[in-house]
């Protein structure tokens, strides 16, 4: 395992398998994206309640989503990047709503693990700088996380 990811489950519906699942998913996903080993992340797995303040809080939009990812490697206006030194690379947090991602699953008709997988790549991709604004960049990042999570094992 490469990557120090930091689990949270507010929510206590998650097995200890779902966990052990993302965490060799994502360590998976950092492998194939060539992360630097050690790297940080949180995964923090949160009720609808709770997502939709986050989203209230810090996009303007009032309403639940499935997932929200905090990149910490995007420098503000004025902030200056720091050079050298040994410190892991910090990727940032990945925030998923457990009753989206149930909701989903039921919605498309695949499983729960195959949900929460596909949303912890997703956030996981966000915080590496992919993002889906135009339709090339959705089309590079969908193809992306449908090949990491294919190759990975986690189908539809």
């Amino acid at each position: 395992m490469n990557l120090m990811i930091d689990f949270l489950d507010e929510t206590d519906e998650l097995t200890e398998e779902h966990i052990l699942e993302i965490e060799k998913l994502l360590n998976f996903a950092a492998k194939k994206e060539n992360v630097e080993e050690q790297s940080e992340v949180s995964v923090t797995f949160v009720s609808n309640e709770r997502i939709q303040e986050i989203n209230r809080e810090y996009r303007d939009k009032d309403t639940p989503t499935d997932v929200i990812s905090f990149a910490m490697e995007e420098l503000g206006e004025g902030e200056v990047e720091l050079v050298g030194g040994e410190m892991p690379r910090v990727l940032g947090d990945i925030i998923i709503s457990v009753p989206k991602a149930k909701e989903q699953a039921e919605e498309y008709g695949h499983s729960f693990l195959r949900e929460l997988g596909f949303l912890s790549v997703h956030g996981f991709l966000h915080l590496l700088g992919y993002d889906h604004m135009t339709e090339a960049d959705e089309k590079i990042m969908f193809t992306l996380q449908k090949d990491i999570l294919n190759q990975y094992g986690l189908t539809r």
